[in-house]
């Protein structure tokens, strides 16, 4: 999970400022994306940019982290594929192709440009493919706002960290004109959600390049734009005229075929977005017949990941009366792997090999989260009886409590990476359910003794391949062991490929088992976490 680096002002715009850039936007649209929500009535009053923008940045930075990429270009394309496949409604689905754009620029041919000129030249680029992405462009939008920042990039003399300066003061000023220029928000006294998720990207990249944080305005996290005036409650807002579903999925087609899926999506609905290339595309589009854009995407290629909302029940979703606090209590087996759940908001249990925790211990842990209902996340079968126990206890003391009965770590990240705490309890808990479930997991181990197993005798010192929790390969090595473990399970398909590495992994595993499954597997994307002490060798999850 990311975290937010202490600010260090770079000389160069290079890979090491793309993944401190990266870090801060997260950061920055995690501190701003319930204002930003709150602002959100264009194109539909549902309350997510904020969210949307914030998980598909999450995605991205997942993805940078686990490429290693040390040039340049390779880690703003690593970054903007994360973007691409974690894309979230119809801003984050315009965010990956400004990533895209942003790419893209920096592999032209740089011919006399500098640091500064190179990044305002990709600025340029990206909000020239945003435009070209999205079906009907709408001024005084996210749109607006990055051709506004990148026209003021173009225009800024000196370095990388003065180009981006001028970029965010062009989009902060762009971002306080979009009342004026787009009716709906003059209506409800809001700048758009969307370019306020910009800015805080622009203002990170400053940020990231000076090393000076960004000026704190009322709305939209950091110095989005002038205070602007709350809209209503959700509740108060009227229905939208236009239609009634959200349609988002990855597409493998080639760009033939995507060319006539635009048109006829186009034909279909609106807030029509297709962004991508080279095979993989993602798509969002607003539509009152879901069943007829994806029949669309099938006859173009292969969609996968398909998300359907309507709009009515996500404002129903995210506008409760009184929302109670929530926490997750994760079990974990690694320090590692303690850090990474804490990062991520849970309250953590370490029980190493040998030591899994008593109930005791477990509602020790449910009392420290201090919360009116807890997800418990049992990490291991072992653990099941205890966290059961823990469970009656604390509803006993009036906590509501559910039991996610995971099975590895992997599994709880699984859960961990969908878990909502604003939606309502029961939601949660079946879509974290739900990710934990479609998680195959395998666990890498050296044998300490001759013994029968299901892939046939091993011998002390042998690595065993574990799929879900029985042995399915017997190797020498580890990397080659694992290897054939990765070979079965994406062998049934599979979309993410999670590895956490434990305490005597060389960094060279992470690197060959990335390159072997980017090798036989384009579209699967990997990510990789140190477990820390106590961890197994290895950890896989297939999702």
């Amino acid at each position: 999970m990311p975290h937010e680096p202490q600010p260090q002002p770079f000389d160069e715009f290079d890979a090491e400022a793309v993944r401190t850039w990266s870090s801060l936007a997260v950061a920055a649209l995690g501190r701003a994306r319930a204002d930003i929500d709150a602002i959100n009535v264009y194109p539909v009053a549902d309350a997510d940019t904020g969210t949307n923008l914030y998980l598909t940045a999450e995605s991205a930075d997942r993805a940078l982290g686990a490429a290693r990429a040390s040039g340049l270009v390779p880690a703003v394309q690593a970054w903007a594929h994360g973007a691409l496949i974690g894309a979230r409604g119809n801003s984050g689905t315009i965010l990956a192709q400004l990533l895209r754009g942003v790419a893209d620029g920096l592999g032209d041919p740089p011919g006399d440009r500098g640091p500064g000129r190179l990044l305002a030249h990709a600025l340029t680029r990206a909000a020239q493919e945003a435009y070209q992405a999205v079906a009907h462009p709408v001024e005084g939008t996210m749109l607006t706002v990055a051709a506004a920042a990148a026209r003021a990039a173009e225009a800024a003399a000196g370095t990388a960290a003065d180009v981006a300066r001028a970029a965010y003061d062009g989009a902060r000023a762009a971002l306080a004109d979009t009342p004026r220029q787009l009716a709906e928000l003059g209506r409800a006294g809001v700048v758009d959600a969307g370019g306020c998720g910009l800015v805080a990207v622009l203002g990170a990249l400053w940020q990231a390049l000076s090393g000076q944080e960004p000026e704190t305005a009322a709305v939209g996290g950091p110095a989005a734009a002038p205070a602007v005036q709350q809209p209503a409650p959700c509740g108060a807002v009227e229905e939208p005229d236009g239609p009634a579903y959200e349609v988002l999925y990855l597409l493998e087609a080639a760009e033939p075929a995507v060319a006539r899926l635009r048109e006829h999506l186009d034909g279909l609905g609106d807030s029509l977005v297709m962004v991508g290339g080279d095979g993989l595309w993602n798509v969002h589009v607003h539509v009152d017949d879901p069943g007829a854009a994806v029949e669309a995407g099938v006859e173009a290629g292969r969609p996968y990941r398909i998300r359907i909302t309507h709009f009515g029940d996500e404002r129903r979703r995210r506008t409760p009366a009184e929302r109670a606090q929530r926490a997750v209590v994760a079990v974990v087996p690694g320090e590692g792997l303690a850090a990474l759940c804490g990062e991520a908001g849970a309250t953590t249990v370490l029980a190493p090999p040998g030591a899994a925790p008593d109930a005791d211990g477990l509602a020790a842990a449910i009392r420290r989260a201090h919360a009116r209902e807890v997800v418990l996340l049992t990490g291991g079968p072992d653990q099941r009886a205890a966290a059961h126990a823990a469970a009656e206890r604390a509803r006993a003391d009036g906590v509501r409590v559910a039991v996610i009965p995971t099975r590895s770590a992997v599994q709880g990240l699984a859960a961990l990476a969908v878990h909502d705490p604003e939606g309502s309890f029961d939601e949660d808990v079946v879509a974290m359910t739900s990710a934990a479930g479609a998680t195959r997991y395998a666990e890498l181990a050296v044998a300490e003794r001759q013994s029968f197993t299901s892939a046939g005798i091993c011998q002390a010192g042998d690595v065993l391949g574990l799929i879900d929790g029985d042995v399915a390969v017997i190797g020498s090595a580890l990397a080659e062991t694992a290897e054939a473990v990765l070979a079965r399970m994406l062998g049934s398909g599979g979309e993410l490929v999670t590895l956490v590495l434990g305490p005597d992994a060389p960094d060279a595993l992470a690197e060959r088992l990335e390159a072997y499954v980017q090798h036989g597997h384009l579209a699967v994307d990997t990510v990789t976490y140190q477990g820390g002490r106590h961890s197994a060798p290895l950890l896989i999850g297939v999702e």
